[in-house]
Parts: C-alpha cells; structure tokens; sequence
C-alpha cells in the first residue's frame, strides 16, 4: 500500500488540537508560525475539511478534527511506542507467556524446581508445559505452539538452535528389598532383563529409548505396563517386583524421597545429550535469552546456588 502523506503532519495536527493556537503550536515544535500555518493548509486540503475555525476563544474544531483526534493521538502514542530504545529484560516486573515442550522425565528434577524459581524472581513470567517427544517438539516449535524445548534430539533442521543442557545415563530402579539387588547393586544384563519391566513414554508407546539400546546388542524385555507420566512409579516400583530403567536424573529425584535404589544397567552406552533447543528467530529476544539461561541452570542443578550452599553449611 503507498501512503502519500507526510506523517509529521499528524503531529503538528495533534498539538494544534490541544493548544488550539497556531502560535503556542510553533512555540511546542519549534517551527514558526508560518510554517505552521502552511502544515494545517496541508492537513486541510488532505481530510478536504477546514480542521480548525477562529472563534473568539481561538480556534475549534470541527466535528471531522474531532473525530480525528484520538485517531491521531493513538497513532502518535503508537509509533513513540514502536521506535523507542529497548529497556533492559527486568523479570521481577515482567509480565510474559511461554510454552515449553519436554518429556515427562524432565518435570520433577527440572521444571519444579524452575517453577519455583521463578515464582519468586519473576512472578509475572507464565509457563505452560507440553508433554512431547522429539519430533513432536520440533513440529510444535516450526507452528509457533512452543516457543522452546528439552530433550534428546539425534538432529535438528537448521533454522533451529540447540545448546547441551546436561547429559544423562541409563539406571535401574527399583525397590530397596529387591531381589535384584539383593546381592549388590551391581546386576547383570541378564538379571535386569529376568523381571518385568515398566515403561513410561510420552507418547504411550510399549518402546522407550532404552529398548532402541537393546535392539542393538540383540536382546530385548519384558514390558509388563506403558505410562504416559511417572506420577505413580514411585507407587508401583515400591508394591511389586516391577523394575524400571530410567534416566538417572530422573530416578535420582525418587531415590531421594522413596525407599528406592538405583543400580547402573552394564552396557556400553554412550551418554544421552539432552539439548535445549528454539527457533533462530527468538535469538536477540532479551525475555526469551533470559529464560534459556534458568533452564540451562535447572539442568545443570544450579538454581539458587547460594540458598543451597547455606543448606548444605547448616
């Protein structure tokens, strides 16, 4: 669309508006009086209508200047808005909305202590969480559903960014009166794959990333219930015999509160990288930068370092 107006001339417009004189108009600018008088032939001309009439109180607008008004007050308002110098990402007064995609495997070891975090050094910051696996992320990510995610992700398109967040291993876990631990919490494969495993998938599969492992050394095992949340495991681990190989960040943060032990599972297995990834385009967004960072320190454990050293001295 081309626009053929000068739109300084809503600003002399607008101040004539208020002062309702030519002469207090060019005193605001700092223009003279006859180059205001030429701006507001212009602006006649233009809207086809004579704007302001001389009264004996000045000059007043007709019914189209008024109409005009708050139009032109919201454009100015607008654009002052619009070219104005960033401020600094202050988060203890900021006021935004963010969705975060991730496995459920991440929820209790890192996003509730990120959540808490947050709610004390940026209450205004919203975060809604989505349950996804890898490709299910990046399909969020390139429709603007997510505005970022967590995970294990073998490759990325290339207008996505990723950043390691920490790396994880396998273990097993499992009740303390185990039998599988009953003679040391060093098992065999062979003793691991002997009981009945649980599964938790985000996407309800009766396969985990663990059984991609198996596939590859020709052995497999006996998946005896699929979750979609480790809401109860704890529960389930702790009133059978079931066992279950999980990552051990996760299974670390049910031994801590559960009569729970883990015991690491002998295969030769590469670390699992755990990636923070977003789209290129959120890369100089100062809210967005600065979320990345609590995440990346949620991962890395080290939230409110100084409250934990105080813990630990006590």
């Amino acid at each position: 669309m081309k626009l053929n107006f000068d739109l300084n001339l809503l600003i002399v417009l607008h101040v004539l508006l208020e002062e309702r004189s030519v002469t207090r108009t060019g005193e605001r600018l700092g223009r003279t009086q006859s180059a205001i008088s030429n701006a507001l032939k212009r602006l006649r001309d233009h809207f086809d209508d004579p704007l302001l009439v001389r009264t004996p109180d000045g000059l007043s607008p007709t019914p189209r200047a008024a109409e005009l008004a708050p139009l032109v007050a919201r454009i100015l308002r607008d654009a002052g808005t619009a070219i104005a110098p960033r401020g600094g990402f202050d988060p203890a007064t900021a006021s935004a909305q963010f969705a975060i995609g991730a496995p459920d495997r991440f929820n209790l070891p890192v996003f509730l202590p990120l959540l808490e975090h947050l709610g004390r050094v940026a209450p205004g910051i919203v975060i809604n969480l989505r349950t996804t696996d890898r490709d299910y992320a990046i399909r969020l990510i390139d429709e603007g559903e997510i505005d970022m995610a967590v995970g294990w992700f073998d490759a990325t398109p290339p207008h996505l960014q990723r950043r390691l967040a920490f790396e994880d291993r396998f273990v097993c876990l499992c009740r303390r009166d185990h039998p599988l631990v009953a003679g040391g919490l060093h098992p065999t494969l062979d003793e691991i794959l002997s009981y009945a495993h649980l599964v938790v998938s985000s996407t309800g599969d009766r396969r985990a990333a663990f059984d991609a492992v198996l596939d590859r050394h020709g052995v497999h095992r006996n998946i005896a219930a699929t979750l979609m949340s480790f809401t109860i495991v704890p529960e389930l681990l702790l009133a059978s015999d079931l066992i279950g190989v999980f990552t051990h960040r996760t299974a670390e943060y049910f031994v801590e509160r559960y009569p729970l032990v883990t015991a690491p599972v002998p295969l030769e297995v590469a670390p699992i990288a755990n990636h923070l990834i977003w789209h290129s385009r959120f890369d100089a967004d100062e809210a967005h930068g600065w979320l990345r960072g609590r995440i990346e320190r949620a991962c890395a454990d080290r939230l409110d370092e100084g409250a934990r050293a105080i813990r630990l001295r006590a």
